[in-house]
């Protein structure tokens, strides 16, 4: 996984569109000073390398009636089984985050339940079935901080 050397344009055009996902392609080329078809030429280049990947709405969980995040380390019985445990955790809905990690946790999983309730019962009924020794469950009271990552300012020949 290699990174992909951004010229000044890709810069400019990865800053705007981080910012705003539905800025019209020509609001785009009008702040680049480019043409509209340079910018689609650039998007599906970035696109293409897998730089960018896609675009999407984001739904609020809590304005839908999920007021509970919650952060879970998985400790597997059998580590041998992150596969299949991954496969099973596609199909929890509520399951919308998961890492392998380095550390105490075999796994480490993001879930939205609607309440303290509903969330026991994802542990209990959806998550222990799955082969666990056991989990640790984080809830998060509010999200601090969101956002995409910094562009690097390119680096000049100066």
């Amino acid at each position: 996984m290699g990174h992909h050397q951004l010229d000044s344009l890709d810069e400019q055009i990865l800053k705007l569109i981080a910012g705003n996902a539905r800025i019209p392609f020509l609001e785009v080329a009008r702040a680049c000073n480019v043409s509209g078809a340079a910018i689609h030429q650039r998007i599906q280049k970035l696109t293409n390398l897998g730089i960018l990947k896609g675009s999407e709405f984001v739904i609020d969980p809590e304005k839908i009636g999920y007021e509970t995040c919650a952060y879970i380390g998985l400790y597997l019985k059998d580590p041998e089984q992150f596969d299949t445990v991954t496969e099973a955790l596609r199909l929890i809905p509520e399951v919308v985050e998961c890492h392998f990690t380095t550390g105490q946790y075999d796994m480490f999983i993001k879930i939205y339940a609607k309440n303290n309730h509903h969330l026991l019962e994802i542990i209990h009924d959806k998550l222990q079935p799955l082969g666990l020794a056991r989990s640790e469950t984080i809830i998060s009271f509010r999200e601090a901080i969101k956002r995409q990552m910094p562009i690097p300012e390119l680096e000049s020949d100066d």
